[in-house]
């Protein structure tokens, strides 16, 4: 079966006792046992519920994993990737993330873990920081909000030298542009959010894990003890959405081309972040590993007032958090998404307050452009 088809029909497809099309809804705590020592499989909706595990196997497939976990978030399942890592070991993080990443990390986890940040473009940087105790490479390609390309295969060959896990955020791309795990990473975590519901109307995250089955059970062994699990109705929210994940993706990925070829001409607009563009720095290695380059642009205008002034006059195109849904969505960085990110790492990577991430939605172009349009101009 092919991975377009797997997403609308599930992991199995349709409820084999009742012939339901949608896949059920268990909205059960706890399950009857037959007796003494038997199980029906499910116990108790922590451990396991057949909602969350239809949605778990068709993460886990369209990855091309060996395990998929789902979380009550992004950031519970990117808590649940450090709380498994050795103490003290040495974590690298990429300098682009999405803020909430480095706050957790050094909020929560500064005295668990070694953490540092680098810039996982440069692959002979990233090699002279690794350290014996380095457990871990942390990155999001492309990443949030400047869209820098890391090269997935190179950074796999360079932590597995120490026996290490690269992790990829793989947020932006989904699986039906991007598979990391193909390309020699550990660990893909999603915040399902975004992409992978696309409606703005559930709270999830994702964890699917390789050939690496010490990380599986550790992982397993965490999500039934914290219980940071994702429900029974989310999960089959979830499963709803996905079925249209790849003509959503598609769909915003054509507009975004469209809409790169609008601001970059556009005369108060300074420059464009799209990976899609051959001018862009990791225009040849995202081709090279990726099927496409996604729908989140980002891009800077004259001056604050200016960013300030398109944030309050668009109109069909929302000012609003988070990304990836049907409509589309403009943020404002600096004082949003990475409001708490470390001072040094945003100055560094250029979040400022000209800079504006879009995230591009399934609606007209022509009403897209015009709306940018009428928001931009003087």
């Amino acid at each position: 079966m092919r991975e377009d088809t797997r997403a609308v029909h599930g992991d199995k497809g349709y409820d084999k006792y009742t012939g339901a099309i949608s896949y059920p809804l268990y909205m059960s705590a706890t399950f009857a046992h037959p007796e003494v020592g038997k199980s029906t499989g499910y116990d108790y909706s922590r451990l396991q519920n057949p909602t969350r595990e239809e949605v778990e196997e068709t993460i886990k497939y369209l990855e091309h994993g060996c395990a998929g976990l789902a979380y009550s978030s992004g950031m519970a399942a990117i808590t649940a990737i450090f709380a498994v890592l050795p103490a003290r070991s040495h974590i690298l993080l990429s300098e682009d993330l999405y803020g909430g990443t480095p706050r957790l990390a050094n909020e929560y986890f500064a005295d668990h873990l070694e953490i540092e940040y680098v810039d996982t473009t440069d692959l002979e940087l990233v090699k002279s920081k690794i350290k014996d105790n380095t457990k871990a490479l942390f990155i999001e390609t492309p990443s949030n909000p400047m869209m820098l390309v890391s090269d997935i295969a190179a950074l796999a060959d360079l932590i597995h030298q120490n026996q290490g896990y690269l992790i990829v955020d793989n947020t932006f791309l989904t699986p039906i542009l991007q598979k990391p795990l193909d390309l020699g990473a550990d660990v893909v975590v999603h915040s399902g959010t975004k992409y992978l519901c696309g409606h703005n109307d559930v709270i999830a995250g994702f964890i699917v894990v390789g050939d690496r089955q010490e990380l599986i059970e550790a992982l397993k062994q965490h999500y039934k003890s914290t219980g940071a699990i994702l429900s029974p109705f989310d999960s089959w929210l979830m499963i709803r959405s996905m079925k249209t994940l790849s003509i959503r993706v598609k769909k915003q990925q054509e507009n975004a081309e469209k809409l790169v070829d609008f601001l970059k001409n556009h005369k108060n607009v300074t420059k464009v972040y799209y990976v899609g563009m051959e001018d862009h720095p990791g225009y040849d290695l995202n081709k090279k590993q990726a099927a496409g380059a996604g729908a989140m642009i980002s891009f800077k205008v004259r001056d604050a007032k200016k960013a300030k002034d398109v944030l309050k006059k668009i109109k069909l195109i929302y000012f609003a958090e988070s990304l990836g849904g049907v409509e589309s969505l403009m943020t404002y960085p600096l004082l949003q998404t990475h409001a708490e990110a470390p001072k040094e790492l945003t100055q560094k990577v250029g979040i400022d307050d000209t800079l504006l991430r879009m995230s591009v939605g399934i609606e007209d172009l022509e009403d897209l452009i015009q709306d940018l349009q009428q928001a931009l101009d003087d």
